[in-house]
C-alpha cells in the first residue's frame, strides 16, 4: 500500500469535509423518507434525486475513508533544500515561448491547477523532482515536449 503526501493544511481540509459529507446523512435520508410517502417510487423524481445523492455522498465518504489511512502528512515548515521536491514552489520558464509559470507541488488531493498548484504524480512534477534552479527539464505532454528552465525554487508553502 502506496502511501500520499500531503500537507497538514491539506489533510485537515479532507477531515471537515469527510466531517460535512457524515453530516449529510441524516438529512439525506429524511428526504428518501419523505418521497417514499409520497407513494409509487416508479414515478417519483424526488426519490430517484435523493437516492442518487445518497449514492454520490456515500461514495465519496468510502473515497475518502479508504486514503485517510495512507496519507503521509507532511509539514511544510519542515521543508526545505536545492532540490525540487514535494511541497516546493517552484517557478519555470518555458524556453520556446518564454512564458513564466510557477508551481507548487502537492499530494493528488490537494493539488489545484487554478490555485498554482500541481500533482507530485503529475508529469511536469515528475520531470521536476530532485532538479535544482537552473536545471533543464523537459515534460512530456499532448502538443509535443516541453523545455523548461527552473528559474527559482523555494519552500514557503
Amino acid at each position: 500500500m502506496d502511501s500520499i503526501p500531503i500537507t497538514v493544511e491539506g489533510f485537515r481540509k479532507l477531515e471537515r469535509e469527510l466531517d460535512r459529507l457524515k453530516r449529510e446523512r441524516p438529512e439525506i435520508i429524511e428526504a428518501i423518507k419523505v418521497a417514499r410517502e409520497e407513494g409509487d417510487l416508479r414515478e417519483n423524481a424526488g426519490y430517484e434525486a435523493a437516492r442518487e445523492r445518497q449514492g454520490m455522498l456515500e461514495a465519496k465518504i468510502k473515497y475518502i475513508e479508504s486514503r485517510m489511512g495512507r496519507f503521509n502528512v507532511i509539514d511544510p515548515k519542515t521543508l526545505g533544500g536545492s532540490r525540487v521536491a514535494f511541497g516546493a514552489t517552484v517557478e519555470l520558464e518555458d524556453l520556446d515561448t518564454e512564458e513564466i509559470k510557477k508551481y507548487t507541488l502537492l499530494g493528488p488531493d490537494e493539488a489545484d491547477p487554478n490555485e498554482g498548484s500541481i500533482s507530485i504524480a503529475s508529469p511536469v512534477a515528475r520531470a521536476l523532482l530532485g532538479k535544482e534552479e537552473g536545471d533543464e527539464v523537459v515534460v512530456d505532454a499532448p502538443r509535443g515536449k516541453i523545455r523548461y528552465e527552473i528559474i527559482s525554487l523555494n519552500y514557503n508553502y
